[in-house]
C-alpha cells in the first residue's frame, strides 16, 4: 500500500484510517488448516530476520507474513517449496510497501546464509512464477491491512502530558513516549509469532499492543477514553488479545532472568537456578510487582532478530531460533518496586512515588 511517510500526521489521516478499517472488514478468511502449521513459526522468523537484514519497513514484514499465512492455509506444499513461498511473499510485500530501490534483489537473496545452508537457489523464472501464483491466489489484491498499518496512527496519541505514571505526573514526557514506542514495537512483533492473533482484526491487535504497553509502563488511565474513542475498542474487547501478549512478555522475561542467572552462576560457580516454569494468566500477570523503566529501552522482537545472522537459522528439522529466544537473550531484567501491581482500572486508587527521569 503506497502511503506517504508519516501519513498519520497529515490532514487526511482520519480518511486513510477509515479506509483501512473498512478494508480490514473484507480481509480473506483464515481457517488455520495448513498441514505445515507447525512450521509456521520458523518461516515467520525467517521473514523477520531477512527483513531486518535489509532494514525493511514493519508493514512490509507484516504483510509478507500475512501473505504466507493465507497461502499456507490454501495449499499443501513441501518444506523446500515453503522457502520459495516465504521469500516470494517478502519480495511481493516489498514491491507493494517499499520503494523500488529497497526491494531485495535476486542475487542478494541467493547470497543469504539460510539459502546456502538449505542448498536452495532462486531463479528469476521461478521467483516470477511464484509471485504470479501468489497474485492469482489473492486475486491481485495486496491491499491487506495488518496491525503494523494501524499502530502509528494509534501511537500519535498513546501518551499525552495528562497521563500519570504510578499515580504521579510523568517526569519526562519524551522519555515515556520513547518507551511506549519500544514496547509497542515489541508487542507488534509478538503478534507475528502465533497464528492465534489472526482471529482478531488487525486494528484490534494494534490497539491491544498499546494497551499492553501502557500496563507494562504503569500509565494511567490504563486504557484512556481518548484511545477507546480513536480505536473504537473498549477494554473488554481487548482483554483476550492483551492477555496473550502479556503471557508472551512474561515468558520472555522469565527466560531472560533464567539465562542471566545461569550466566552469573557460570562466572561465580554458584548453584543452579530453578525457575517456576509457570505461565501467568492475565489476572496473575497484572498482580506481578510493578516495574520501573529499565535503564535501557525495552528490547523488542524486531530488534532481537538483529542478534542472529541469517546463516544461524537452521531448517525446520533443526533447532529453531524463535523470537522469544532471541528477545530473551538480549532482554535485561527490569528492577521492580515491591508491593505494586499493574493497574487494570481506568484510574488509580492509590499513590506511588515518582520514578526517576
Amino acid at each position: 500500500m503506497e502511503l506517504e511517510d508519516q501519513w498519520w500526521k497529515g490532514q487526511v489521516a482520519a480518511d486513510i484510517y477509515q479506509a483501512l478499517r473498512y478494508k480490514e472488514l473484507k480481509l480473506p478468511s483464515y481457517k488455520g488448516q495448513s498441514p505445515q502449521l507447525n512450521l509456521r513459526r520458523y518461516f515467520a522468523d525467517l521473514i523477520a530476520i531477512i527483513s531486518n537484514r535489509f532494514q525493511l519497513c514493519p508493514t512490509a514484514r507484516h504483510l509478507a507474513v500475512y501473505l504466507l499465512d493465507l497461502f499456507m492455509d490454501r495449499y499443501d506444499v513441501t518444506v523446500q517449496q515453503l522457502h520459495m513461498v516465504s521469500l516470494s511473499c517478502l519480495v511481493l510485500a516489498c514491491k507493494f510497501e517499499e520503494r523500488e530501490d529497497r526491494v531485495p534483489k535476486l542475487e542478494t537473496l541467493n547470497g543469504l546464509g539460510c539459502m546456502s545452508s538449505m542448498n536452495l537457489v532462486l531463479t528469476r523464472q521461478g521467483l516470477l512464477h511464484m509471485e504470479l501464483l501468489l497474485l492469482e491466489t489473492f486475486n491481485w489484491n495486496l491491499y491487506l491491512p495488518t496491525a503494523a498499518h494501524f499502530i502509528d496512527y494509534y501511537l500519535s496519541i498513546a501518551v499525552l502530558a495528562g497521563d500519570l505514571h504510578d499515580g504521579w505526573p510523568m517526569a519526562s514526557l519524551e522519555k515515556t513516549k520513547l518507551y511506549m514506542n519500544k514496547y509497542a514495537d515489541y508487542f507488534l512483533e509478538v503478534s507475528l509469532q502465533d497464528h492465534f492473533f489472526l482471529c482478531f482484526t488487525p486494528s484490534l491487535v494494534a490497539a491491544a499492543c498499546l494497551s499492553a504497553s501502557r500496563l507494562i509502563l504503569h500509565l494511567s488511565p490504563s486504557w484512556p477514553p481518548r484511545l477507546q474513542c480513536l480505536t473504537g475498542y473498549p477494554w473488554e474487547n481487548l482483554m483476550p488479545c492483551v492477555e496473550k501478549l502479556l503471557i508472551a512478555h512474561d515468558s520472555d522475561l522469565k527466560e531472560a532472568n533464567k539465562q542471566k542467572c545461569q550466566q552469573q552462576q557460570q562466572q561465580q560457580g554458584q548453584t543452579a537456578f530453578h525457575s517456576s516454569g509457570q505461565q501467568a494468566t492475565v489476572t496473575q500477570y497484572l498482580q506481578l510487582p510493578s516495574m520501573q523503566y529499565p535503564q535501557k529501552a525495552a528490547n523488542h522482537r524486531s530488534g532481537s532478530y538483529l542478534s542472529h545472522s541469517t546463516s544461524s537459522l537452521q531448517g525446520p528439522n533443526g533447532p529453531q531460533h524463535s523470537a522469544t529466544q532471541a528477545a530473551a537473550t538480549s532482554t535485561e531484567s527490569k528492577p521492580s518496586v515491591p508491593s505494586r501491581s499493574y493497574p487494570v482500572s481506568m484510574h488509580y486508587s492509590y499513590t506511588a512515588p515518582c520514578y526517576d527521569a
